[in-house]
C-alpha cells in the first residue's frame, strides 16, 4: 500500500509484444531531469540529515554499548533489508496504522514488485525467525539489530524521516519474565548512558479483550463526536485506540473519564500482567502505571511499556525515548506457527539528543593516552614510525603530523585529553631520544628513544618497574 507522498511509481506501461524492456538504469536515467546551470548547493532531503564527525562519538558510545548489553544478555545480532514486501508492513504492523496509511516509503520496481522501505524493526526480525526455521531452534530465539528505518513523517525535533532504532526481540516464550527482562535491559541500557528514565507499562490484554475495549472507547468518544477533530473522527473509524495517542487538548481532557482497558482484561492477562511488576518491583526498576498506553502498532498484545527520560515532558510524543511489548499473533500472522513472542526498541536519534542535551561533549569524547608531538622533517619520520609502534601496543595514541608549530600541536593534544605528550624533534633524533611530558604536573623527562613505549606502559601500570 503506498503513501501518497511516497517516492514516484515508474510506469508500468508492457512493451509491445517481441520487443525487449529496456534495461531499467537506462529508462531511470532517461527520465531524470537535466541538470541546470546557475543552481545553488544540492542540500540534503527535508526530513533527513548527515551525521557529522563532531556527533560521532555520542553515535560511537550508543552503538558501543548496545553491542556490550545484547551480549551480557546473550542475544544474537541480525541484520535485515532495508527493503522489504510491502505487505509485510500491510500484514504486520497494521493496514489502518500511521505507518502503513500515512508514512510508509513504497514503491513498485520495474519487475512490478511492491516494496517498502522498512519503518521498523519487528515485522523484518519476524520475517526472517519464520523464513530461516527458527522455530526449530532452542527457543527462546533472542535478537537484537540496528539500523536506520524510514518514515515520510513530518520533521521535527527528535524526528527525522531516516531515523534510527536498536531493537531487541524475543521469540518462542511466553512467560512474563521475558517481558519483565526486556524492560529491564532497556532500563540498564539508559542507565549505563547516563539517562535517569522511568517507564511507562499497560497491558492491552488478549486481541478478544482488547475488541471488547475497542467497542467501549468508540460508545464513549461518539457521545463526544462533536469535540472531535477530523482526524481524530477518522480514527474513531477506522482505529479507535489510538484516539489515547492523540495530543490534542481536547482529548486529552476527554481521555481522563474515558474507559480503562484494565476492566475489559481477562483473568489470564490480569495474572500475567501482576507477574510482570512483581518481576519490576524485585530488581527495583521504577515504573508507572498508564491505563491509556496503547502504542501505535497493531500487533502487541498484553504488556506494553514506554520508556522517558525523567524531567522531560511526557505529554509530548516525541519525548518516548523508546518503548515494546509483547505481540503474541504476529509470528503466526506472517505466516508461521503460533508463537509467543515480546521485544522493544529505542529511538536512537532521540537517546543521543539526550545525551547531547545533559552531558558535555568533553566528557563522551574520545580520549587518547597519549599525543606525539614532532618537530622538523627528520623528527616527523620518526613519529611516524613511534606512532605505528603505540598502535600496535594498543595504546590510545594520537597525533598532527600535518602540522609543524608545536604550540598548535599541543593546543591539539589538550583537547584529545591526552595525559602524555611524546615530542621528538631534530636534536632527539640525532641523539636517539624522546621527551616525555606529563600534560598535568606540567614536568617532563627524557627518555632512550627505544623505551618510548615501554615507559609509557609502565606510566599506564601496564607493567611494573621491575619488569
Amino acid at each position: 500500500m503506498s503513501s501518497k507522498k511516497a517516492p514516484n511509481k515508474k510506469p508500468s506501461a508492457r512493451p509491445a509484444q517481441n520487443q525487449k524492456p529496456a534495461p531499467a538504469a537506462a529508462a531511470t536515467a532517461e527520465a531524470l531531469p537535466p541538470p541546470r546551470k546557475g543552481m545553488g548547493p544540492i542540500q540534503v532531503v527535508r526530513g533527513m540529515r548527515d551525521l557529522l564527525p563532531a556527533d560521532q562519538h555520542y553515535w560511537r558510545r550508543v552503538n558501543q554499548l548496545s553491542d556490550e548489553v545484547a551480549s551480557s544478555y546473550g542475544f544474537e545480532r541480525i541484520d535485515t533489508p532495508l527493503v522489504e514486501e510491502t505487505a509485510l508492513f500491510v500484514r504486520g504492523v497494521g493496514r489502518s496504522t500511521d505507518i502503513v496509511e500515512k508514512e510508509l516509503y513504497s514503491w513498485e520496481t520495474p519487475g512490478g514488485e511492491n516494496v517498502a522501505l522498512r519503518p521498523e524493526g519487528t515485522a523484518s526480525a519476524v520475517r526472517a525467525y519464520v523464513q530461516h526455521g527458527m522455530l526449530n531452534l532452542p527457543q527462546p530465539v533472542k535478537l537484537w539489530y540496528t539500523g536506520p528505518m524510514f518514515r515520510y513523517d513530518r520533521p521535527q525535533a527528535g524526528r527525522f524521516r531516516q531515523f534510527f532504532q536498536l531493537g531487541f526481540e524475543v521469540l518462542g516464550d511466553a512467560d512474563p519474565v521475558i517481558d519483565a527482562q526486556l524492560i529491564i535491559i532497556g532500563w540498564n541500557y539508559l542507565k549505563a548512558l547516563g539517562i535517569d528514565a522511568t517507564v511507562r507499562v499497560n497491558s492491552l490484554g488478549t486481541p478478544e479483550s482488547r475488541a471488547n475495549y475497542k467497542n467501549a472507547l468508540v460508545a464513549y468518544f461518539r457521545s463526544k463526536k462533536t469535540k472531535l477533530s477530523e482526524d481524530d473522527k477518522r480514527r474513531l473509524l477506522k482505529n479507535p485506540l489510538r484516539l489515547l495517542d492523540s495530543k490534542d487538548p481536547a482529548i486529552q481532557e476527554m481521555k481522563a473519564e474515558a474507559p480503562q482497558i484494565v476492566d475489559w482484561l481477562d483473568e489470564d492477562s490480569k495474572a500475567h500482567f501482576m507477574r510482570v511488576l512483581e518481576y519490576l518491583d524485585e530488581v527495583g526498576v521504577p515504573y508507572q502505571l498508564d491505563p491509556y498506553l496503547v502504542r501505535g502498532l497493531d500487533y502487541y498484545t498484553k504488556t506494553v511499556f514506554e520508556w522517558y527520560a525523567n524531567g522531560e515532558d511526557q505529554e509530548l510524543a516525541q519525548s518516548a525515548l523508546g518503548g515494546g511489548g509483547r505481540y503474541d499473533g504476529l509470528v503466526e500472522q506472517l505466516g508461521g506457527r503460533p508463537t509467543p513472542a515480546a521485544g522493544f526498541s529505542f529511538g536512537l536519534d532521540r537517546v543521543v539528543s539526550r545525551i547531547k542535551d545533559t552531558q558535555p561533549s568533553s566528557t563522551i569524547g574520545y580520549k587518547s593516552e597519549v599525543f606525539i608531538a614532532q618537530l622538523g622533517d627528520m623528527g616527523r619520520k620518526k613519529a611516524l614510525a613511534l606512532y605505528e609502534e603505540f598502535r600496535a601496543a594498543n595504546i590510545p595514541v594520537c597525533e598532527a603530523f600535518s602540522k609543524s608549530n608545536i604550540k598548535q600541536q599541543m593546543e591539539i593534544a589538550n583537547r584529545h585529553g591526552s595525559k602524555w605528550v611524546v615530542v621528538i624533534g631534530q636534536k632527539e633524533t640525532l641523539d636517539g631520544t624522546a621527551i616525555i611530558r606529563d600534560m598535568e604536573a606540567g614536568s617532563q623527562e627524557i627518555v632512550d628513544g627505544k623505551k618510548v613505549v615501554h615507559e609509557i606502559k609502565k606510566k599506564l601500570g601496564r607493567i611494573t618497574n621491575g619488569e
